[in-house]
């Protein structure tokens, strides 16, 4: 059996995925975009977690009010361009989701991640310079709050939706 591991994305509100996908479909290599637009906080947590990480995620997300955040503009990914998001309060659920699995991180998802929406990705370093060039002047700060922890399994190359908790808290 292949290692299925677990990915947990901070869910967005539908009318910044709308956009924020639309994006993506327009300029990621289509050939590698198996994916809707996300926002990913954990990339590879183990199969062996399936009964603790959904009642985790679950206890989290029922406590948490929807955390504020903000898109503040590009961010280069050297080979890729992506929508930089800043979200203290998101920051500090996973944090807390971090907390609760130490020890059991993987080296990618030990650090504070820096959160983004990957919009293109696996292009020539000129290709991903163009495309920020191009998106700079149209490409506007907005706030909004994040609706939810979801997760999914890892399935080469896609993602399989496991299960979505909303933001609950009062």
């Amino acid at each position: 059996m292949p290692f299925e591991p677990f990915i947990v994305t901070a869910e967005l509100p539908s009318d910044v995925l709308s956009w924020a996908d639309g994006l993506r479909r327009t300029h990621f290599p289509p050939e590698r975009n198996h994916l809707a637009a996300h926002v990913t906080l954990f990339h590879a947590l183990a199969p062996s977690l399936r009964e603790e990480l959904p009642a985790v995620l679950a206890r989290i997300a029922a406590k948490s009010q929807p955390p504020e955040a903000a898109l503040t503009g590009l961010m280069d990914l050297g080979r890729g361009t992506a929508l930089a998001l800043s979200s203290p309060a998101m920051q500090a659920i996973r944090g807390e989701i971090a907390e609760h699995f130490h020890g059991m991180l993987t080296a990618q998802d030990q650090p504070e991640p820096r959160l983004h929406i990957t919009i293109q990705n696996k292009v020539t370093p000129q290709a991903a310079r163009a495309l920020q060039a191009q998106l700079e002047p149209v490409i506007q700060p907005r706030r909004f709050r994040f609706t939810g922890l979801g997760l999914h399994r890892y399935c080469n190359p896609h993602w399989e939706a496991v299960r979505v908790w909303p933001f609950r808290g009062k």
